[in-house]
């Protein structure tokens, strides 16, 4: 397993945060999600690339990136 931290902007509530764990668990069924809104970040521990991830994140509507 790989540990993500990605930046997802556009989660202003806890449906947004709903939408985003269920576009990865589409992914990795597996995965560890931590979500921290105020701070745009999401905390994934996924055995799939950060690009399946972040394509599935921002397929659902909320624009992703990798963050360092």
């Amino acid at each position: 397993m790989t540990i993500l931290n990605l930046t997802v902007t556009g989660m202003t509530c806890g449906h947004c945060e709903k939408a985003v764990k269920q576009a990865i668990k589409g992914v990795d069924a597996n995965a560890a999600i931590e979500i921290n809104r105020t701070e745009n970040l999401v905390v994934v521990d996924t055995a799939e690339a950060a690009e399946t991830i972040v394509a599935a994140i921002t397929a659902e509507g909320y624009p992703a990136s990798q963050g360092t």
